[in-house]
């Protein structure tokens, strides 16, 4: 493969752009009196509820009355909504800087697993800190599960993606921290790249831009 082949570029937004932490979420729930969090969280993949708000074919409100009976005292939406943004944290200037060098030389997209609740909330977040209106001012689009009603690991949003944005598998590059969605993006065809958990996405590319990392 050769890296000066690769024309556009699809970055996830958790773990890759966005700093996140599930045990902040996890601790906030269980100070809100959460029984067993472990036990919810599992119980709300089988029973699809937490699948449903991914792909958004349940409201906010919804999922929040989902979640209340795992409570063992009575609990606000706001409550809610508070803990289960906690796992949201920083998004450092310098990957906004990332992707603002790299807009003029690729094409770049977004494709986020994400819910309306956390999407509102970093939307706000990027909005105050950056002064971004919107990801259109960082990427060519973005590709919300909750929006387009299909999510990762899923090889059917890759090509969704593919399709929607007319582009060519074997010059688009994916990174993720998931391997579930390297694994995922490859069935699809795609190039993709597993970024480590003490790896930044500032590290992969050359001052000149050229991505580093062999695939």
């Amino acid at each position: 493969m050769q890296q000066r082949d690769i024309r556009n570029i699809i970055f996830d937004f958790g773990g890759v752009i966005c700093n996140i932490d599930v045990s902040i979420t996890e601790q906030a729930f269980i100070e809100l009196g959460i029984r067993q969090f472990d036990r919810a969280y599992s119980v709300t993949e089988r029973d699809s509820f937490f699948g449903s708000f991914e792909t958004g074919k349940i409201t906010p409100h919804q999922f929040r009355e989902a979640l209340k009976p795992y409570f063992d005292k009575p609990v606000t939406e706001e409550e809610i909504d508070k803990a289960w943004n906690a796992l949201l944290q920083d998004i450092p200037a310098s990957r906004i800087d990332l992707l603002r060098t790299l807009s003029p030389h690729y094409r770049l997209f977004l494709l986020s697993n994400t819910n309306e609740i956390h999407y509102t909330k970093y939307l706000n977040d990027l909005q105050a800190t950056y002064g971004v209106s919107g990801f259109g001012e960082l990427f060519e689009k973005a590709y919300f599960s909750h929006q387009i009603g299909l999510r990762k690991p899923f090889p059917d949003v890759f090509d969704f993606v593919i399709h929607d944005a007319g582009l060519n598998r074997n010059e688009t590059l994916f990174i993720d921290d998931s391997p579930q969605h390297i694994e995922g993006a490859r069935k699809a065809g795609l190039l993709a790249y597993h970024l480590a958990d003490d790896e930044d996405i500032t590290v992969l590319f050359s001052p000149e831009l050229t991505f580093l990392r062999t695939l």
